[in-house]
């Protein structure tokens, strides 16, 4: 694969990052907020809410390390090697605690959706656990064929 096709997808990795960034840097203290003007009572639901969505956010930027190395193996000519299918596993791994981090949290967007009366709310917690999944399924196909074509490699290499 060419290099610059490689040094483009990495830098898509660095801009995906950065507005998750952002988002965490603004936004979820602004949601822990909302929670305890939502709920005075309930002051500890800021806490949850600050532990659930910075939680999801280390396995995010933990996945997209390794999609950073999954993009170093293939500029040094390793893609298919044992590396790239542990690194696909760790991104598979990744995305199914990004996707159980968010079931789990579940509770508190039914609590402010029921609370602002804002149902979107459930459905936007909904999205964010299938697209986690369905990330999770990906990475587990291809690290199956990845799998699959480093065996098929390695007998033909044995066979010559």
């Amino acid at each position: 694969m060419e290099r610059g096709t490689t040094l483009f997808l990495k830098a898509a990795v660095i801009v995906i990052g950065i507005p998750v960034l952002a988002l965490c840097i603004f936004l979820v203290p602004e949601i822990a907020r909302f929670i305890t003007e939502l709920y005075p009572e309930h002051t500890y639901l800021q806490y949850l809410v600050y532990i659930d969505l910075y939680a999801a956010a280390i396995p995010f930027y933990f996945a997209l390390y390794q999609a950073f190395k999954l993009l170093g193996y293939i500029d040094n000519n390793k893609a298919f090697s044992e590396l790239s299918v542990q690194v696909l596993k760790n991104i598979k791994y990744c995305a199914i605690t990004i996707s159980g981090l968010y079931v789990l949290g579940m509770p508190l967007f039914y609590l402010i959706a029921e609370k602002d009366d804002a149902p979107g709310i459930i459905l936007i917690g909904m999205v964010m656990v299938f697209a986690s999944l369905v990330i999770a399924v990906f990475a587990a196909v291809l690290q199956r064929l990845l799998k699959e074509a480093i065996d098929i490699k390695s007998e033909n290499d044995l066979t010559v």
